[in-house]
């Protein structure tokens, strides 16, 4: 089985889709593939595709769209490239739709087979780049937290009616995946990659205009290029974003940063080394499902 939850849901069995396209087995299909090779109980697929409290004939519902969904699994195991020549209703391997969508303790598990899941590849990408990380080895850092990175199509579960076991979810993968981003681009500073990395940041400051730590980097990277004025504006421009978002100031360690630029730009300076100023901190790894508390610079 192959799952594909960032950017739109995606489950195909035995190479051909599974996904369905009415609401209710979507969502019900996206939870089970969140915990695929798990049991989820019925009670929390309840909680889910029924958030207000389940109605008369809720479960019965539910069953039919496992039904539904199984449906959709034989006739993959028929039509893919290892259908079995002999029986019907399952694969060369043996799985049939009972198997891959089991009814087990009280639940249901969506079984991959082995297969691939592109949140746990990008988990073990960001986890071999935040160890890197902490080796300083920047160059496979940046090399394997960009791998993780790429798995990204767009938001994690697009197209599903979320309910709130889904929307933590996407929220988790979310922070996650700024995590990621975070340290990703310390590592390409730290890399010297200043002048290359001023485009892709302004693009991401822009999308993020709170993001204290996005905008840090972008300041560093500005300021790095010879570009202090261009870094005040950044900041100037991260000041009224966070006036306008419950009327906050700026970090303690953003405004040590503007301090630093002011000194640079006054001071006339063309340009500043990668390690001078005290400007470069050794980052702070987090776990890959941790908030947005990356370092700034």
């Amino acid at each position: 089985m192959d799952v594909r939850i960032l950017g739109g849901l995606s489950v195909r069995e035995n190479g051909v889709s599974i996904t369905p396209t009415a609401a209710a087995p979507r969502q019900l299909l996206a939870l089970l593939a969140a915990s695929a090779d798990q049991v989820v109980p019925v009670t929390v697929l309840m909680e889910e595709v029924w958030p207000s409290g389940a109605p008369r004939g809720a479960r019965v519902e539910l069953h039919s769209h496992v039904l539904g969904l199984r449906a959709l699994i034989a006739a993959a195991l028929t039509e893919g490239p290892t259908a079995a020549g002999g029986r019907a209703d399952e694969d060369a391997d043996g799985r049939t739709a009972e198997t891959v969508l089991a009814a087990q303790s009280g639940g249901y598990r969506l079984d991959t087979g082995g297969g691939s899941h592109d949140v746990w590849q990008f988990e073990r990408a960001a986890g071999a780049g935040y160890r890197a990380m902490e080796a300083g080895d920047l160059s496979r850092a940046a090399l394997r937290l960009g791998e993780a990175l790429a798995l990204w199509r767009g938001e994690p579960y697009a197209g599903v009616d979320a309910g709130p076991r889904l929307r933590a979810e996407t929220e988790r993968l979310e922070a996650s995946r700024l995590s990621v981003l975070d340290q990703w681009v310390e590592a390409q500073l730290g890399l010297g990659r200043h002048v290359e990395m001023v485009p892709e940041l302004a693009v991401l400051a822009a999308r993020h205009p709170v993001d204290e730590s996005l905008h840090g980097q972008f300041m560093v990277a500005l300021l790095r290029s010879g570009r202090a004025d261009d870094a005040l504006e950044a900041y100037r421009r991260l000041c009224a974003g966070l006036q306008r978002d419950g009327g906050r100031e700026p970090s303690a360690r953003l405004r040590r940063l503007h301090r630093s630029v002011l000194t640079v730009r006054d001071a006339g300076l063309p340009r500043i080394p990668t390690q001078s100023s005290g400007l470069w901190l050794q980052p702070r790894v987090e776990p890959a499902v941790a908030g947005l508390a990356g370092s700034l610079v």
